[in-house]
């Protein structure tokens, strides 16, 4: 389908947008530079852990108007943190801890074209797959794909929550958690590419060092089309955290005391100054106003539980994570096996599996990250990882 749009026509002025934290990688800030130049931008802004990306960078949030952009959502479909509080006492984190490990070992798969032998069930099955031609073809995928996490930065781990505060529904304390991050897997990654490739079809006017930021109009059917497909794998991605949580709790016997749960790589229709847009959240967590949410560092430096402050400048926004400051290729050249394995003694972590490219030395310092965002989120509570799995090495990235 070819566009029938105008000869590119960029806007005078760029979209008013503003970042948070210093020394930013200079190619993340030039792409939400480019971002704030197309005619349906309305305002950005860029988180503290911002880098590199297609089309809008890793930590960007880009509100534009009744359009949809695909690339700005990003290619993992509605990635996500779950966190549960189990009544386990936190002692089985220290010594050994063999009964936790094989619980992990025996209750994930991680990995491209990660499946289990005998597929899982969830009710998001009898949703409606037929909603796009991409979320029909895949939907046999989604079936055996269920309860199953992706490679690149995503985890499932064991570890400690320390509150200071009584938060959750709990008293102040250490408790042992579970904390997942993963997405909408192989079939997000497909309707990712299928409607960026169309969206980019239909706007051949676009410079080149904009092409990535192509958009649907929602009121079009390819629009609408995307942003059905797009909510769906919401809901997947939801329940694959879901299946994940309850076969390791169930494996334990043990039950939640608490849960928190959000995700990143979206769009929402939201108000903001007084006008309706949609906001992407390309690697950036929702923060508005006394909302929950979990912001990881790396596997041997702690994440935090936050509840949003409601910023209007940053669109409502925060981090989702630490942001790396180091290329995979970077990492698997100049680091190596030893002096990781010392960083995670030093840590007490134990690393069931991972590629040398989510060694922590790639990850920006997460203090520092939740520093520059003290006007966006506070504080509620610390998680230590204790206990990682991540993909095997070798895994190509899906983030």
């Amino acid at each position: 389908m070819k566009s029938r749009e105008s000869p590119w026509n960029e806007r005078t002025e760029s979209a008013p947008w503003r970042q948070w934290g210093s020394e930013l990688e200079p190619q993340a800030v030039a792409q939400m530079a480019n971002a704030c130049r197309l005619p349906i931008s309305v305002s950005g802004a860029l988180m503290p852990d911002a880098h590199l990306g297609y089309g809008l960078p890793i930590g960007g949030v880009l509100a534009t108007d009744n359009a949809v952009i695909p690339y700005a959502v990003g290619v993992d479909i509605a990635c996500r943190m779950r966190l549960s509080v189990l009544d386990m006492p936190v002692s089985e984190l220290r010594g050994s801890h063999k009964r936790l490990e094989r619980v992990l070992e025996d209750e994930t798969s991680f990995g491209i074209g990660a499946e289990f032998r005998t597929p899982k069930d969830h009710e998001v099955m009898d949703d409606d797959w037929s909603v796009s031609p991409v979320t029909s073809k895949v939907r046999s995928k989604a079936r055996r794909q269920l309860g199953t996490s992706g490679s690149g930065n995503h985890f499932v781990e064991f570890g400690a929550l320390t509150l200071e505060k009584p938060e959750l529904g709990l008293q102040p304390g250490t408790y042992l958690a579970l904390l997942s991050h993963s997405g909408s897997r192989g079939p997000g990654n497909m309707v990712a590419r299928h409607y960026s490739t169309l969206a980019q079809d239909l706007h051949p006017e676009l410079p080149r060092e904009l092409r990535h930021l192509a958009w649907l109009d929602l009121d079009s059917d390819p629009g609408g089309e995307y942003w059905a497909a797009m909510q769906l794998m919401g809901r997947f991605a939801a329940a694959n955290h879901q299946l994940i949580h309850h076969a390791i709790i169930k494996a334990l016997r043990a039950k939640v005391r608490a849960t928190v749960e959000n995700h990143h790589n979206f769009a929402w229709v939201e108000e903001h100054q007084g006008r309706t847009v949609v906001v992407h959240r390309k690697g950036a967590t929702p923060a508005s106003d006394d909302q929950l949410g979990v912001i990881p560092g790396s596997m041997a430096t702690p994440g935090f539980v936050v509840r949003g402050k409601g910023s209007a400048a940053s669109l409502m926004s925060a981090a989702h994570g630490a942001g790396r400051v180091m290329s995979r290729k970077a990492a698997k050249r100049s680091l190596t096996w030893s002096s990781v394995k010392k960083t995670l003694a030093r840590s007490g972590v134990t690393l069931l599996s991972a590629g040398l490219d989510e060694a922590p030395d790639v990850y920006k310092d997460i203090h520092q990250v939740m520093a520059a965002q003290s006007d966006l989120v506070k504080i509620i509570a610390r998680f230590d990882p204790k206990i990682v799995k991540m993909a095997p090495p070798g895994e190509r990235p899906e983030d």
